[in-house]
């Protein structure tokens, strides 16, 4: 794959241009330091620009391609480096597409950085622990890799979060059409006061020989849902869909989850954001899985001990 830069020449994706750019936690304190630097905040674009002027990287460096494209390797790492800084309460984005420095990230030093990731990535990895034990999940532990093969979800959450609200209808509807629905309605953004946060609607869900009409609403900015997210939901819901489904870009509390199959209420099924990302991964919605072999080599002592007449 290659891709032509601003003067002409012209880029391959290859790993020795790779190298050349440094990993998303090294991008941490020169994205933080961007953002205040253009005043506090700013969107994509600008950080983007200022992170890359900070560490001086080469057209060269700058046109390689994360993956096949289109988007580049750089713009994917910064991407990655701003929501960590937001799950460090550094940084925040209360604002499609605008990301600003909080109190605490004007106040940090850049010699507290890397603890704070691996605090923060520490408790990530404990939460879906404790989740998927929960649930019954067998749990393979993963002491020795060098990063949490589950951080994936973080730069793609931060990519939805960052989508206009047309944006964002649109993969609401792409996500359902794969999913299964054959009858979608929405109403249209420039109707919806909170197009910027929600979409909502009802469709006709087929599985199998069946059909079920389903009220439908997708949340995004809303780190913890409570149990008056999912009442309010089903309030609306009345009359709108024999099922409903609620899905957010950020979690259920334990009383959203005890509420929504409360006895006796009609079931509402939750999606949260670690859920959405599976879905975006199961249909490849912006998500490309790329399988490698990894080769598992051990010594065979036996074979050394005949060798040695043992």
């Amino acid at each position: 794959m290659q891709r032509r830069n601003a003067i002409g020449n012209s880029v391959r994706n290859t790993g020795s241009d790779e190298s050349a750019l440094p990993p998303y936690t090294d991008l941490l304190w020169p994205t933080l330091q961007a953002v205040i630097e253009i005043g506090g905040s700013g969107v994509i674009e600008e950080i983007d620009a200022a992170v890359i002027a900070r560490v001086g990287l080469s057209e060269e460096a700058q046109a390689v391609l994360h993956g096949d494209g289109p988007g580049t390797e750089i713009e994917y790492r910064i991407a990655w480096s701003r929501t960590y800084l937001k799950g460090m309460g550094l940084l925040s984005n209360t604002r499609r597409g605008v990301w600003s420095v909080t109190d605490s990230g004007r106040a940090v030093r850049e010699s507290e950085i890397k603890p704070m990731q691996v605090a923060y990535t520490a408790e990530k990895r404990r939460r879906r622990l404790v989740r998927n034990s929960s649930q019954g999940a067998q749990v393979v532990p993963l002491a020795a890799a060098p990063e949490d093969p589950e951080l994936w979800r973080e730069p793609v959450l931060g990519a939805v979060a960052d989508l206009p609200a047309e944006g964002f209808e649109r993969l609401v509807t792409a996500v359902l059409r794969s999913a299964g629905f054959t009858t979608l309605t929405v109403p249209a953004p420039g109707g919806r006061v909170d197009a910027d946060t929600q979409v909502e609607g009802t469709g006709i869900l087929r599985v199998s020989l069946l059909s079920f009409s389903v009220f439908f609403r997708f949340v995004r900015g809303q780190e913890h849902a409570g149990a008056d997210v999912v009442r309010e939901f089903r309030a609306a819901m009345v009359g709108r869909g024999e099922k409903g489904l609620l899905v957010s870009t950020g979690s259920f509390t334990d009383d959203a989850r005890a509420e929504a199959h409360r006895h006796g209420a009609p079931p509402i099924d939750l999606v949260d954001g670690e859920g959405l990302c599976d879905l975006l991964k199961e249909h490849g919605l912006g998500v490309r899985t790329t399988v490698r072999t990894v080769e598992d080599v051990a010594l065979v002592p036996a074979f050394f001990a005949e060798l040695s007449g043992r």
